[in-house]
């Protein structure tokens, strides 16, 4: 959605990262390459116009000046006007007191309500909740027919008392729909309403008049983030005639320039809540004004990534795959699968590199990847027999051939994903040997640390003499043996030694006990 605007701020932050200090005239500079670059965008000229006002006062201020990075602090700037024109912080829903909170959806014909609401009511049914979709748009064809499957597929009741169609009175839906909800215990209740192609009179009595019915806690203007400049008219026309208290942008998927994203909070003064980003009930969650400001700027959202894989892994699967990740040993085709298929449930591939930070300097390479690819690969390891995937070693010439036909593929590509696979387990074993560097785990060990290792079996006698003598202690019970000493007489061990005739020793002399220095 940001791409164009995200390649526009980046080459204008790239062109100030060798400058040690800034001008007035680098500042001026960049402000009309930020200006162009939102304009290219689709924001409108009021949101234009405030942002690069405030973004050149604080550049010329004291924090730019005297930074030792004066383009890091212009970036930083930047990115704190972003999330302040985003909303500033995460908006989360009001609930009433009394169950049900009633959330009612307001938007033009085609900007994704009935869709949206199946996915808000999936959202809340994970964090909890137990919600109840209402239809009461009757007017456009098959749309009641239209929740009812949305609602089936996010695993949520729905309420659909009449056909639609042109037939029923959605104010009267909308108000029984409430005392269903108490009486089936459902703490949530989620209003489809009806829409127009355009902005008429008619649409927004309807509108008001379920309003003034079930008085709900939250009314939420759904809007189309491919439509642009429009969105902004459309916002202000559903605030004057209905009112709303929270933004909901569908198909931020899309290839538009995203504008509206960055103009509706501006000009509404209400936050931006939720963003649908793909047609899968699941492509939704809550609008996070930091991260989307970082994901314009290209410094990636670890944050949404880590909580994509906390949803999608399971942590006592994922301990055991990092168990065999480290052992090297373990890891078999069969494993290879089943991460691969973890990895696919977070998401597109692409969507998931793109949350990486600078990975917009990569965006052509991101875009030429193909999940497909993926499903190659699985279909040629579901080929396989068990023995196969645990063992690939025995996969020969023929076995290669009958998994190529068995998967579609051509016998190459079953070579390379067998060699590629050889070559990940190499890699993971030298890793869980240390990659042979002293210190690492499984790494050899260092002269220091055998001689510390050897040291810590020995065991110092307690006498001081001994101790003195290096003697290591004698276990319970024996007596030590006494260490070899080096010298004149230090190696005799007790014997008698060859003396010149005439000189004699007496009677049982030890002279090992004489404790004569080491000669060196």
């Amino acid at each position: 959605m940001f791409e164009t605007l995200s390649d526009r701020l980046t080459s204008v932050f790239s062109s100030l990262r060798s400058k040690g200090r800034l001008s007035d005239a680098d500042i001026d500079a960049t402000a009309r390459e930020i200006r162009i670059a939102l304009l290219e965008a689709d924001v409108a000229l009021p949101v234009v116009k405030a942002f690069v006002a405030q973004v050149k006062e604080r550049a010329r201020g004291a924090e730019v000046s005297q930074a030792l990075n004066p383009a890091q602090q212009v970036v930083k700037i930047v990115n704190d006007e972003l999330i302040q024109i985003l909303g500033g912080e995460t908006r989360r829903l009001r609930f009433a007191k009394t169950p049900p909170t009633v959330i009612m959806l307001a938007g033009l014909q085609g900007a994704g309500k009935t869709t949206l609401a199946g996915k808000l009511a999936r959202w809340l049914r994970e964090q909890g909740h137990a919600p109840l979709l209402v239809a009461a748009d009757l007017q456009r064809p098959n749309a009641v027919g239209q929740l009812q499957v949305v609602g089936e597929r996010a695993g949520v009741a729905v309420y659909a008392p009449e056909p639609g169609n042109g037939v029923g009175d959605p104010v009267g839906v909308a108000r029984r729909s409430v005392d269903e909800a108490k009486r089936q215990n459902h703490d949530i209740v989620i209003i489809d309403t009806a829409g127009r192609l355009g902005i008429d009179q008619e649409m927004m009595k309807q509108a008001a008049d379920i309003r003034d019915a079930v008085s709900p806690d939250e009314v939420l203007f759904v809007v189309d983030a491919m439509i642009g400049q429009d969105a902004v008219t459309t916002a202000q026309a559903f605030m004057e005639g209905v009112g709303f208290d929270g933004v909901v942008l569908t198909k931020l998927d899309g290839d538009a320039r995203g504008g509206a994203a960055l103009s509706v909070r501006h000009i509404t003064g209400k936050p931006i809540m939720f963003a649908s980003t793909g047609e899968k009930v699941e492509d939704f969650d809550a609008f996070h004004p930091d991260r989307m400001a970082s994901r314009i700027l290209d410094m990636g959202d670890i944050l949404t990534l880590i909580e994509q894989a906390q949803k999608t892994f399971d942590e006592e699967q994922a301990a055991k795959m990092a168990s065999k990740l480290a052992s090297g040993d373990n890891f078999t085709l069969e494993d290879f699968l089943e991460q691969m298929q973890m990895v696919q449930r977070m998401g597109p591939i692409k969507n998931l590199l793109g949350m990486m930070p600078g990975m917009g300097q990569m965006r052509d390479q991101i875009n030429s990847i193909d999940d497909r690819d993926l499903d190659r690969i699985a279909a040629i390891i579901r080929s396989m027999t068990p023995a196969e995937r645990q063992d690939p070693k025995i996969i020969n010439g023929s076995r290669r051939a009958r998994i190529a036909n068995g998967s579609g593929v051509t016998v190459s590509a079953v070579n390379n994903l067998v060699t590629r696979f050889f070559d990940a387990q190499k890699m993971m074993k030298r890793m869980a040997g240390g990659m042979g560097i002293p210190g690492m785990p499984g790494g050899r060990a260092t002269k220091a640390a055998k001689a510390q290792k050897k040291a810590k079996g020995r065991r110092m006698s307690g006498d001081p003499r001994k101790a003195a003598l290096g003697k290591p202690a004698a276990p319970d019970g024996q007596e030590a043996a006494e260490p070899k000493k080096g010298g004149l007489l230090g190696n005799l061990g007790g014997k008698q030694p060859k003396l010149p005739p005439g000189l004699q020793l007496p009677p049982g002399f030890d002279p090992s006990k004489l404790n004569l220095p080491d000669d060196k």
